[in-house]
């Protein structure tokens, strides 16, 4: 069984990758994920634990479980750990193959 990588809770000032949403101004910190990248894979409910700011948080940080789903298929990768964006970044390169071919795509 592969040990999880991203599974020790890290500090937001330091988190494993940030998303954003630049038309909502949502942004989401991973901290911590609960399963492996294959065992998501398999797993529709999979989740990260985040933290997020929005308008609506007026700049403080809310904490909490998101799934995986909501994050990426609303939000841009915009920054993350070599080792995250080694085991993630294939999404971000689907999106980008998928507007160039005149589709919009939601991760299911």
């Amino acid at each position: 069984m592969a040990k999880n990588k991203f599974g020790k809770t890290v500090k937001v000032d330091s988190p494993y990758a940030i998303y954003k949403n630049e038309a909502t101004n949502f942004e989401h910190r991973v901290l911590k994920t609960y399963q492996t990248k294959e065992n998501e894979s398999k797993n529709p409910y999979a989740r990260w634990y985040v933290a997020s700011r929005s308008p609506y948080t007026y700049g403080s940080w809310e904490y909490g479980d998101i799934y995986i789903k909501d994050v990426i298929s609303y939000h841009e990768l915009i920054a993350g750990t070599d080792e995250f964006r080694k085991d993630y970044d294939f999404i971000e390169k689907f999106k980008e193959f998928s507007k160039s071919r005149g589709r919009d795509w939601e991760f299911v």
